[in-house]
């Protein structure tokens, strides 16, 4: 029985890591509120963000549209402005 609990847990780590997070909401220093949503995990590239280019997301079942052509990570970088890292 132990054994079979042990596999199991292993067997959701990796889904936690790879999990969505939420934002809670905020208000930014013009008094203007953002409401909380949901991103990708943050990590080393631009690539599979729900804004990204032809990536879906599936919380607001919109397509993104968003080249990055200011991140390294991204294969429309044009080697302008700054970059996130």
């Amino acid at each position: 029985m132990k054994k079979i609990l042990l596999c199991c847990l292993f067997l959701m780590i990796p889904a936690l890591c790879l999990a969505d997070q939420y934002v809670n909401g905020y208000y930014r220093k013009d008094g203007t509120y953002v409401n909380g949503y949901y991103r990708s995990s943050p990590n080393n590239t631009s690539r599979d963000n729900y804004s990204y280019k032809d990536n879906y997301n599936p919380y607001t079942g919109e397509t993104g549209s968003n080249y990055y052509r200011n991140d390294r990570t991204s294969e429309y970088y044009n080697g302008y402005g700054q970059d996130r890292r």
